[in-house]
């Protein structure tokens, strides 16, 4: 999921009208709803910004594109702004999973069919291209097809017609092709599984989408996004992370891109019962994964302190402080865990530089310390 002297939002949506252009309705007209928050690019990260850059260059542009991407990693997403962002926004934009649809009915689905040309087809249908027509058609897992549907769909490419099954007359289609595939097309090509001509024919304009692990600095913009996003599908107002499972979301690589990311925040929301959503609201995988690094980070202190390499002191230090993060600031929590008192805990933080502002709030056990934010003057 190089630099580049372009900038970019942390929310960028590709479509609708500038604040300038937003006409004012006749005062004889009821106000609409607020529209629904609807997924959209999200980033300030330098490949996001190089992306979005991209995007903006391409749109204009007819020629075919060809997405490649790990898993996850935004293939529609782009495929709509590039449509959004060009000359063909105000008519159809059309998707399909090549893969999600058997083979004996992809070239009726893409192409159409007449009436009594197999069993079941009891009326004559337009396919997606027709569909399509003036607008954008886009071929997800384009990989799946199969070699009869390349050659068909290298013949529409080509003469830019297409032929109904079981129909003798071609029907002329103005249509943009945008595909995506997450596998290596070069290598299927090699494996007589993609058809060499097709390929060259899709990756006009080829664009590979950069995977999370590489853009992990716009991790917190996601999770905010998709608590926005979430809050406002289901009516509900917006929840957030307490800092031990933000930090547990910002640490985690994310095999499964910014997909696993959404699962993730949508099964915290659908778990977690406060107004703060802690690490045991998030999939097991995420806290396993922040118990095996703070063991592995230990383990690497020991070893380091006993061949010299660092003071006892320096090891009590993280030590703490790595304690300190696992309850998100929580000093109470934090002496509890250490076996020490809170004044002490608090002497050495402030041995350590490490400032903190603490919030105090009445509850039913009395008066009790609260989450607070941690700023150290010096590196740990």
């Amino acid at each position: 999921m190089s630099q580049t002297p372009l900038s970019a939002p942390a929310s960028w949506q590709p479509v609708g009208p500038s604040a300038g252009q937003i006409k004012k309705r006749p005062e004889r007209e009821a106000s609409p709803a607020k529209p629904e928050l609807r997924p959209t690019l999200v980033g300030q990260s330098a490949v996001m910004k190089k992306l979005f850059a991209v995007i903006e260059r391409i749109a204009p542009s007819d020629a075919s594109v060809l997405l490649t991407g790990a898993t996850g990693t935004g293939k529609e997403l782009v495929a709509q702004a590039i449509h959004d962002k060009s000359p063909r926004r105000d008519a159809a934009f059309v998707d399909v999973n090549c893969s999600a649809i058997p083979e004996t009915l992809i070239e009726a689905e893409l192409f159409g069919h007449q009436r009594g040309t197999f069993t079941g087809a009891h009326e004559s249908r337009c396919g997606l291209f027709e569909q399509a027509h003036g607008g954008t058609l886009f071929l997800d897992e384009v990989d799946a097809l199969n070699l009869s549907a390349q050659a068909k769909l290298l013949r529409v490419l080509q003469e830019r017609t297409v032929r109904r099954v079981g129909a003798r007359v071609n029907v002329a289609i103005d249509v943009r092709i945008i595909s995506a595939s997450n596998c290596d097309l070069a290598q299927a090509v090699a494996a007589g599984r993609f058809r060499p001509d097709l390929y060259y024919r899709l990756r006009v304009l080829p664009l590979h989408l950069p995977e999370l692990c590489s853009r992990m600095g716009d991790v917190k913009l996601l999770v905010d996004h998709f608590l926005c996003l979430k809050a406002e599908r289901y009516g509900q107002a917006p929840k957030r992370f307490t800092a031990e499972a933000m930090r547990a979301l910002t640490e985690y690589p994310w095999p499964g891109n910014v997909r696993e990311l959404e699962n993730a925040v949508e099964y915290a929301l659908a778990i977690g019962a406060g107004e703060e959503l802690g690490i045991e609201d998030l999939p097991l995988e995420l806290s396993h994964f922040q118990t095996q690094t703070h063991a592995d980070d230990l383990k690497q202190l020991l070893h380091a302190y006993m061949s010299d390499s660092i003071p006892l002191a320096e090891i009590e230090k993280r030590y703490i402080l790595s304690v300190l993060q696992q309850f998100g600031g929580n000093q109470v929590r934090t002496a509890a865990a250490l076996g020490i008192d809170r004044s002490k805990l608090y002497r050495r933080l402030k041995e350590y530089g490490v400032m903190a502002v603490k919030f105090l709030q009445e509850e039913q056990e009395g008066l009790q310390l609260r989450t607070w934010d941690i700023k150290e003057s010096t590196s740990v």
